[in-house]
């Protein structure tokens, strides 16, 4: 048992920690804008912090279809069937890109509903600057998810990882430049994080999109040959699959804006802070989700094989390695608060001192939900590499929207706990998510036949 451990432990690793480092990469591309803001104004923080939750929980809500393509293309290989592959990638493609065009009316209208989830003025009008101009990237986007998770299930992971890093250096060059408006050029806040934004989003799918095109071990695939020819089988099998990811994950994120909104009602200030303890807990998230994407694809192969044992070893690897990885962000987060947060912001502001003060009390509870975040995550990677999404999606949306987010706003509010009690909501969320989650994926994955007498 322990030589198949270090066996797996270590095929999870060679798969994952690309992935770790591209997810990271792709969390980053956000810090960036966060790091730049921060040191240009606290209302255009406050603004692009909300801005990018509106963008992010559009963008997970479509993001299904491509998500589903790692499960389906993971399968596909363990039973060696390549059309297939070809088949399934194509329609996520398709279906990414008709959700992405969709989309574009809600970032032109977005002051409007902003105001009405009680933002500031100033905060809603800048924040629909930014999604004016970055709202075309939703397209982009969801292709680029797409063609990564075909790449992943492909074990291309170190291609992704470095367009990824690519990526957030362009976009770091071209935000300092037109955010502060360097070399001649104006000044432009947060229009230039959106151009930045949008930009980069473009770039980075041409060139995954030549990659998968004409690297010579992919050309067998012809991923975009034909690419205009519908296929109604593969097409349902995607939609089918995908769909409740995008629920699912639209109840996760939909927690975590919910927050953000609520956030906002305590002030900009508390929501400012709020933006840098976020960033600082989704990055260590990425970590969690790189691995869980590893054993979906590990996972996925074994279940395409029909492996049971392989299947569940994997499994109990990867989950040792995320809790593993989960003590150490725990201890960084209780012990570095100060030295994390000032990272992400300019100490000369006068405001710093309060969202210092704040951003600590939120990074210590980011450290209670990470045991929790990082197991609900786990559980859906390996839940989607045996195809089982549906019930899945409906624990997700009791544990997020039933319990979660009531319980912030009751501890919050009601409670007077304020910002602290909005992310106790959280912690509450997350716990019964990935209690649930995990019950789940054990009753569900294949059961080791039992050796003959």
């Amino acid at each position: 048992m322990a030589r198949n451990f270090t066996l797996h432990a270590r095929a999870i690793l060679a798969l994952g920690l690309p992935l770790v480092g591209s997810h990271l990469a792709q969390m980053a591309l956000n810090v960036t804008d966060t790091v730049l803001l921060g040191r240009y104004g606290v209302n255009e923080l406050a603004s692009v912090t909300i801005a990018g939750t509106c963008f992010f929980i559009i963008f997970i809500f479509g993001s299904g279809f491509a998500q589903a393509i790692m499960p389906l293309i993971a399968a596909a290989v363990g039973r060696g069937d390549e059309t297939e592959v070809r088949r399934d990638a194509r329609m996520g493609l398709w279906l990414s890109l008709g959700y992405g065009l969709l989309t574009y009316p809600l970032f032109w209208t977005s002051g409007r509903w902003l105001l009405a989830l009680g933002q500031e003025p100033e905060v809603a009008g800048l924040a629909q600057q930014f999604l004016r101009i970055a709202g075309p990237g939703m397209v982009p986007a969801l292709l680029v998810m797409a063609l990564k998770s075909y790449l992943s299930a492909l074990g291309r992971t170190q291609v992704v990882l470095w367009v990824t890093l690519a990526a957030v250096l362009l976009n770091l060059g071209i935000g300092w430049t037109l955010i502060f408006g360097q070399f001649g050029l104006p000044a432009l806040g947060v229009r230039g994080a959106a151009i930045a934004t949008l930009t980069v989003q473009w770039v980075t799918f041409v060139i995954l999109a030549l990659y998968a095109q004409f690297q010579p071990s992919l050309r067998r695939f012809h991923l975009f040959s034909r690419f205009w020819r519908a296929d109604p089988a593969a097409l349902g099998r995607v939609f089918r699959l995908g769909w409740p990811i995008s629920v699912t994950g639209l109840a996760e994120s939909g927690l975590f804006s919910a927050a953000s909104v609520m956030m906002g009602w305590v002030g900009t200030v508390p929501l400012a802070a709020h933006g840098i303890a976020m960033q600082v807990a989704g990055l260590a998230f990425m970590i969690h989700l790189g691995l869980s994407n590893a054993a979906t694809v590990l996972a996925g192969r074994a279940e395409g094989a029909g492996d049971a044992r392989r299947l569940r070893e994997i499994a109990q690897a990867a989950i040792i390695l995320s809790v593993c990885f989960g003590m150490v962000v725990i201890l960084g987060l209780l012990t570095l608060p100060a030295a994390i947060i000032g990272l992400f912001l300019d100490t000369s502001h006068p405001e710093a001192p309060q969202i210092l003060a704040t951003g600590t009390g939120l990074l210590a509870l980011a450290a209670l939900f990470q045991m929790g975040d990082a197991m609900q995550v786990m559980a859906l990677g390996l839940l989607r590499a045996i195809r089982e999404t549906r019930v899945p999606m409906w624990a997700a949306a009791v544990s997020y929207w039933v319990i979660g987010i009531p319980s912030s706003y009751a501890l919050g509010f009601p409670m007077g706990l304020g910002g602290n009690g909005i992310w106790l909501g959280l912690c509450v969320g997350l716990a019964f998510a990935s209690t649930s989650l995990m019950a789940r994926f054990w009753i569900m994955a294949p059961q080791v036949p039992a050796a003959p007498v």
